[in-house]
């Protein structure tokens, strides 16, 4: 949502490369998202993680976007240096800003519910069989 409304209120293309399709840009987000996925998911195994890996992960998770949409550019004949003009105006446009915060964000409260051991809301009859009234 954050990159539609940075391109909604830019009144411009987040990535205006001629010959540069839609790809580079799925190939990155899925990959940026499956990679955030994958260390927050070792993150949240310790039973106490540290809000200090949100940067990391954030940054991670923009790094890994910028690499797989250049990869996926240089992969669908852009060229290199289109591929990095691609790259740059994410940056410099300000999605990969948008990214991080967005990655930020849901870092930090996924480690919130994991340090607080949050569960699921349970209603007065969903009681185990072991519990006591």
């Amino acid at each position: 949502m954050g990159l539609g409304v940075l391109s909604l209120f830019a009144e411009r293309d987040l990535i205006s490369v001629p010959r540069l399709g839609q790809l580079p840009g799925i190939v990155g987000m899925v990959l940026a998202v499956a990679v955030f996925a994958l260390a927050l998911r070792g993150v949240l195994a310790n039973p106490h993680p540290s809000f200090v890996a949100t940067v990391f992960l954030a940054l991670g998770a923009a790094l890994v976007h910028l690499g797989g949409l250049w990869a996926a550019a240089v992969a669908e004949g852009a060229g290199a240096i289109d591929a990095t003009a691609a790259a740059g105006q994410l940056v410099l446009g300000g999605a990969s800003a948008v990214i991080v915060v967005a990655a930020l964000i849901a870092a930090w409260v996924a480690i919130a519910l994991r340090r607080t051991e949050a569960r699921a809301p349970r209603w007065p009859w969903e009681k185990d069989d072991d519990e006591q009234p």
